[in-house]
């Protein structure tokens, strides 16, 4: 297993993923990192926590409408597969640095 670190909102963070996936991992961490600094744009800086969850909550409006668009054959159903686990993996991994941090609180 990798470890890559990241930085979301001018913080680093060391995450873990499967070795090869890094650059995969860097790819996602900047997309997410460019919905924090949306948000906290928006709404100021209101913690990291909160602008985590409102950026996590963005991205998954996002998803949730491709996969609404998608539903007209556009792509095979394994290719669909294969982009949300990338971004359920790195998901999970910013979720579990999140609860790391809210334990440390």
């Amino acid at each position: 297993m990798a470890t890559v670190t990241v930085e979301i909102n001018g913080r680093p963070y060391a995450v873990g993923c499967a070795d090869g996936q890094e650059d995969r991992v860097r790819q996602l961490a900047g997309e997410f990192d460019s919905h924090v600094r949306q948000v906290a744009g928006d709404v100021g800086n209101v913690g990291d926590l909160r602008l985590f969850l409102m950026a996590g909550l963005m991205l998954a409006d996002e998803l949730t409408e491709a996969r609404r668009g998608s539903e007209a054959p556009a792509a095979p159903a394994a290719q669909v597969a294969v982009s949300t686990d990338g971004v359920a993996e790195a998901l999970n991994a910013v979720a579990a640095r999140l609860e790391k941090i809210a334990q440390g609180l």
